[in-house]
């Protein structure tokens, strides 16, 4: 009866925690585009006595983290990932994903502590999620930069100016390039300077390779000189970096495959035998020294998967 009642009480705050989500999404988005048009002069001004659209909550809550390091962190990071989220947004996915696999894990095992394990990894999901996001699109960046550069030097030479060269790379090349250099000819349009849009632009993609780009761009509008040569320069270094790097990641592919089995292969195993013998796996738990083995466990876990990765992760 215990265990009905807790999971009774367990859904309903699930269910309460996840449509709550939904509301401040929907509504914080709707609240972020009219704040961003009315910057403009574009959005409708709310009536007398009429209340801006959004979650009081959510605003609150981002009233509250405004300024603070964390906030400009994580802030930073989903632009970075391309994620249409604010703060609070994401701080409330967190919350649904800990609270979902917390659940999830007390339905399946019927165990407190794995519960409580399941939460504190359902806080990092996301995060994780973001870090991958920021890495795949970044790949795709550094790929496409070359073709990129190759464009806008091309366009130079025609007779192009350099916010027009932006714009055709903005037109022609594919997201994610297409994507950013087309909000960088967006915030020149409505005033921003083009150093200024270009700094944005390395705040959202923090390549080395884009940062050589911007770097030349920026001494060539102070000091003068033959862009398209000097972009065609750096457009042949970059290419052989991609080149490079290819090269490396097809040596290294086993290396890196081979930790993420050994790395994952002992939590498949604990799981497995947890659903065909719980038995077996709950006078682990229940154990001091079964704690003991896990946390070396995971230990050990963790520091040859960093061993692996630094051993495959060759600088170009």
């Amino acid at each position: 009866m215990s265990d009905a009642i807790i999971l009774g009480v367990a859904a309903v705050v699930l269910a309460a925690v996840i449509g709550y989500g939904i509301y401040i999404v929907i509504n914080a988005r709707k609240s972020d585009i009219e704040d961003r048009l009315g910057q403009y002069g574009f959005g409708a001004e709310p009536e007398k006595g009429e209340e801006k659209g959004g979650s009081p909550i959510g605003e609150r809550l981002e009233k509250a983290i405004a300024g603070r390091s964390f906030s400009e962190n994580l802030k930073s990071q989903l632009a970075q990932a391309d994620l249409k989220l604010t703060v609070s947004e994401f701080m409330a996915a967190t919350v649904i994903v800990v609270i979902g696999l917390a659940i999830g894990a007390f339905i399946l095992t019927r165990t407190a502590v794995l519960a409580l394990v399941a939460g504190v990894v359902g806080f990092f999901v996301p995060r994780i999620y973001i870090g991958m996001q920021k890495k795949k699109r970044l790949k795709n960046f550094n790929d496409q930069l070359g073709d990129t550069i190759t464009l806008m030097v091309n366009s130079i030479r025609a007779g192009y100016s350099a916010l027009q060269a932006m714009e055709a790379v903005a037109q022609e090349m594919g997201p994610p390039t297409s994507d950013e250099f087309h909000r960088v000819v967006r915030e020149v349009q409505l005033g921003i300077s083009i150093e200024d849009a270009l700094n944005n632009l390395m705040r959202r993609v923090p390549s080395d390779d884009l940062d050589l780009m911007i770097t030349a761009m920026n001494v060539q509008r102070e000091v003068g000189g033959n862009l398209a040569e000097v972009l065609d320069a750096i457009s042949f270094t970059i290419r052989e970096r991609v080149r490079i790097l290819g090269e490396i990641r097809s040596l290294t592919a086993q290396g890196r495959y081979s930790g993420y089995l050994v790395s994952a292969l002992p939590v498949f195993v604990a799981v497995m035998v947890s659903f065909i013998n719980p038995e077996f796996t709950r006078q682990l738990i229940e154990k001091p020294c079964g704690w003991a083995m896990i946390a070396l466990s995971v230990i050990l876990e963790v520091s040859g998967y960093i061993v692996i990765q630094k051993i495959v992760n060759i600088e170009v």
